[in-house]
């Protein structure tokens, strides 16, 4: 066992047998620990090959050290029957170097600190295994200043052993121990000595010529000796002031010697390598001169053994002898072996102090018995690999936590500064802040409270405690602060804190947690009904149906509900619980592409020819010439209808899936709403508009409710060509295009004859009306112009420039008031008189009430024909939504160009005569 180290571990699991010689006899322990200096200088090792005798411990480490942790090597010298346990850590010179290695490049200052922290942690449960199984340490230091770090240490590993000593009672009680090892959990209080290094710039000379001015008469001891009396009293009144060191020395972690020296200085080593090594093969020259040849055997033989390392030590160092008046320093294994003769002959220690000292335990071991402990404690300490004491382990683990108020300094200071951080950023977080406020509201309160806080947290607890942070803010903003947030369809909040929606037939609750109510933005305007011969106030919306439904069908039951109206098709449910349309196809580009060229077509292509759409009767009306009758004949009609070939939009639609939203371009095919958000009524017949008067309803401007005029050409046909349609232009267009000459006016060329064509004109009037909030109202005659009528005669603007331009959905407002936030107007309705002529007139409004990619908005029936002799009034929807949300109203600084109505939203075409 004395040929070289090996590791504790591998000690205890070997089958090592003792000679018969040394098996009954007892073995001191010694451990040694601290910290070690850059190489090539390893005090540790060192010292222990020093009290050997033998080159044990190489001190240029070994290939095989690749692991940063913790680790302890052992030596067993059977011959003086002690055994040596050394300490390796992140406190020695290759450990740290290993475990800066070890830790990558790239970890945060948190990750980094819980690293050491855990190799701290690691070395606290190494030095309780070594405090619970050594009778001597030894503690070297590097320099010749005591470290105090090592009183905060020594009180944390008091405070622990204290707390796992119930849980290591429970693992030793079976060993074949004395009954006070088990209850103490060690074989006696060690004994802690001290070893430290002297610097090279202390070194004095040997004369004594510094002794206070008087070469002639030197101090009794030497300037080393000196050194050490004065650390020996420093560190025992430091350990006493911290209460490590008490009166009875058996509740001690460990004990100090009171007529013994506990402390030894290594003198600086001689500046001449040669004489040292000349110096130390004469003492053994010497040494083996004076050995006997007869063999003892037993008791004898150690002490003969220990005589002769004795001799030969004081003979090297010169001993105790006095030279002249001055006494001669001794050697550090004359230092160490007092202590351990103490040990071997079964004398122990008595350290206790006081008027009535208690004699502590001591027990000395054989090896056998100290193996059988060692390994049990190594199990629940250390190890952690045997599942009999895997529990035992994980109760010692959670013991750590008294190891971080004493060791872990730099995490104290950074909670005591992160906690004192936190009022001041909750304070920075209350401040100003309203009652209930949003998200938005609550993240920048939140940015300014994190930005008070990094200005006076550090360490590594900041970000835990911001997080905290985090956490106390945002339940500070649940707890009854929390503004709802869900926003009127005019982009308005909720004033409401956050609150649940009533239920169909269940009453608003204050008293509920949360309160049960509707939304409410506190925001109300004036609208008209779907005639505008009525307004009323109302309240901001928040979903589309009580924007585009519930509002215009109370108004009806004062105003026009009995009103004759073109009904556009709803969802009509064959089940009594039909469910929204959910995860509706996407449909291809190039079809939704072509649905919106569909759609753009009567004002690009100004076909004549009606579209194929038969969803409602009116669609039949434009093929009679019946300007009396509203409902047409309906036997031609249905003939009509069937002949036509059927297209996408003429199937039949679902009647178990409603569309959730309002009708645009990207909706998927064959689904209607349960409501229609448009509206098409009949005020009267073309003569009930005074084109003199203008529009008789409330709210409109002075001179701004005239409709503007619409001049129709009407062919007649010779008998050839009776039962055709064509152009009223002669062209591809509906009605007639701006600036250009009609065919068989007066003064027109390349027409046929006035004999064979005879053309008549009529006048239809047209008026894009505008509401604001306020209920102002006013007719547009162009995308920047307002109606503005002074005299009798109506409006003189004809009507061709808003059809053949995309009219603004939303222009400002002429009555601004005082508030400097724009006001605008939004399109609201579309008059039309169509006259009592041979006229197709067709309706077909398309909207885009936002920018790209915003779809085309449509009533759920497109190309509607208006029957002739009537004045009719197209009502917008006041608020238009996808699937995806709200199209919300422009904002100040958003241009209005790309909120419009398209351009065709009417064409005009001769209507076929009646037949023969």
């Amino acid at each position: 066992m004395a040929a070289g180290p090996v590791s504790l571990a591998a000690l205890l699991q070997s089958d090592f047998v003792e000679d018969a010689l040394y098996r009954d006899d007892g073995l001191c322990v010694v451990g040694i620990f601290g910290k070690s200096n850059t190489p090539p200088s390893l005090l540790k090792e060192s010292l222990v090959n020093t009290l050997a005798d033998k080159h044990i411990f190489p001190l240029f480490g070994r290939a095989d050290e690749e692991t940063a942790d913790s680790h302890i090597q052992a030596f067993y010298n059977q011959e003086n029957r002690v055994l040596y346990l050394l300490l390796s850590s992140v406190c020695d010179f290759r450990q740290l170097l290993r475990a800066c290695q070890t830790l990558s490049a790239g970890a945060g200052h948190s990750d980094s600190h819980d690293f050491w922290e855990g190799l701290e942690r690691q070395q606290c449960l190494h030095l309780l295994y070594m405090f619970s199984v050594c009778h001597v340490l030894l503690l070297v230091h590097p320099n010749q200043t005591f470290d105090v770090t090592y009183d905060r240490l020594f009180r944390a590993l008091d405070a622990l052993r204290q707390k796992v000593l119930p849980l290591i009672r429970s693992v030793i009680k079976d060993c074949p121990v004395s009954k006070e090892w088990k209850v103490n959990c060690r074989p006696c209080p060690p004994r802690l000595l001290f070893v430290f290094q002297m610097n090279g710039a202390l070194k004095v000379s040997a004369n004594g010529s510094e002794s206070g001015g008087n070469p002639d008469k030197p101090k009794k001891h030497s300037p080393r000796r000196r050194l050490q009396h004065a650390l020996e009293d420093q560190i025992y009144r430091i350990f006493r002031k911290s209460r490590v060191l008490t009166n009875q020395s058996s509740n001690c972690l460990f004990t100090v010697p009171a007529n013994q020296a506990f402390v030894y200085v290594i003198p600086t080593a001689d500046e001449d390598p040669v004489g040292t090594l000349l110096g130390q093969l004469r003492s053994n020259c010497i040494m083996c001169e004076q050995d006997t040849t007869t063999l003892v055997s037993g008791p004898r033989r150690y002490q003969q053994a220990r005589r002769s390392v004795r001799q030969a030590s004081c003979n090297g160092d010169s001993g105790l002898m006095s030279l002249g008046s001055q006494l001669v320093d001794c050697s550090l294994k004359e230092f160490l072996w007092q202590h351990v003769e103490l040990v071997l002959t079964k004398k122990g220690f008595d350290d206790s102090v006081g008027r009535n000292p208690q004699p502590s335990h001591f027990e000395l071991p054989t090896y056998s018995k100290w193996v059988q402990v060692a390994s049990r404690l190594h199990q629940v300490l250390i190890s952690n690999t045997e599942e009999e004491v895997a529990e035992l382990s994980t109760k010692v683990q959670s013991q750590l936590k008294v190891l971080e108020g004493f060791l872990d300094a730099d995490t104290k200071f950074s909670e005591n500064r992160c906690q004192k951080a936190l009022p001041l950023a909750h304070s920075a977080y209350q401040s100003n802040l309203p009652h209930n406020y949003t998200t938005t509201v609550h993240k920048n309160q939140l940015a300014q409270a994190l930005r008070v806080y990094s200005q006076h947290a550090r360490g590594v607890a900041f970000q835990r405690y911001a997080l905290q942070l985090h956490e106390d803010c945002y339940k500070f903003w649940s707890n009854g602060h929390q503004l709802c947030e869900e926003r009127s369809l005019t982009d308005q909040h909720c004033v409401h804190k956050f609150h649940l929606l009533p239920q169909p037939g269940e009453k608003p609750d204050m008293d509920h947690n949360p309160p049960i109510l509707n939304h409410n933005s506190r925001g109300r305007s004036t609208s008209s009904c779907n005639c505008g011969r009525k307004q009323a106030p109302r309240e901001d919306p928040f979903d589309v149906q009580a924007a585009n439904h519930d509002f215009y069908q109370m108004l009806e039951d004062k105003c026009c509900g009995k009103l004759e109206r073109i009904e556009f098709p709803v969802f009509q449910p064959s089940t009594p619980d039909p469910a929204p349309a959910s995860n509706q196809p996407q449909r291809l580009p190039s079809e939704a592409a072509a649905d919106t060229e569909r759609l753009k077509e009567p004002s690009t292509a100004q076909s004549h020819t009606p579209a194929d759409t038969s969803l409602s009767l009116a669609l039949s009306l434009g093929q009679s010439t019946d300007s009396l009758g509203t409902y047409g004949d309906g036997e031609g009609t249905e003939t009509q209808v069937q002949q036509k070939r059927p297209s996408l939009v003429d199937r039949q639609p679902s009647t178990v899936e409603y569309l959730p939203g309002m009708m645009h371009s990207g909706c998927s095919k064959g689904l209607l709403p349960k409501f229609s958000s448009w509206s098409l009524l009949k005020l009267g017949p073309a003569k009930s508009y005074n084109c003199h008067t203008g529009l008789e309803q409330p709210g409109f401007i002075p001179g701004s409710s005239f409709l503007l005029p619409w001049d129709l050409v009407i062919r007649s046909r010779s008998e050839e060509d009776t039962g055709l349609t064509e152009s009223l232009d002669g062209g591809s267009s509906s009605w007639p295009a701006p600036n250009k000459t009609l065919v068989g006016k007066r003064g027109s060329t390349g027409g046929l004859g006035r004999s064979r064509r005879r053309d008549d004109m009529a006048r239809a009037f047209v008026g894009f009306e505008y509401e604001d909030s306020r209920g102002r109202r006013f007719v547009s005659s162009g995308p920047d112009k307002i109606v503005k009528v002074l005299g009798p005669g109506g409006a003189k603007d004809p009507a061709t420039r808003v059809l053949n331009s995309d009219m603004p959905l939303y222009i400002p407002s002429p009555s601004q008031g005082r508030s400097l936030k724009p006001h605008y107007a939004q399109l609201t309705r579309v008059f039309i008189v169509v006259p009592d002529a041979p006229l197709e007139v067709t309706l077909n409004p398309q909207v885009q009430p936002g920018p790209p990619p915003c779809p085309l908005f449509h009533p759920e029936q497109t190309d509607i024909v208006l029957p002739p002799d009537g004045f009719w009034v197209l009502r917008f929807p006041y608020s238009y939504a996808t699937d995806h949300g709200p199209c919300y109203p422009p904002k100040e600084n958003q241009p209005l160009n790309n909120y419009k109505v398209l351009r065709g939203i009417l064409k005009a075409a001769t209507a076929n005569p009646p037949p023969q």
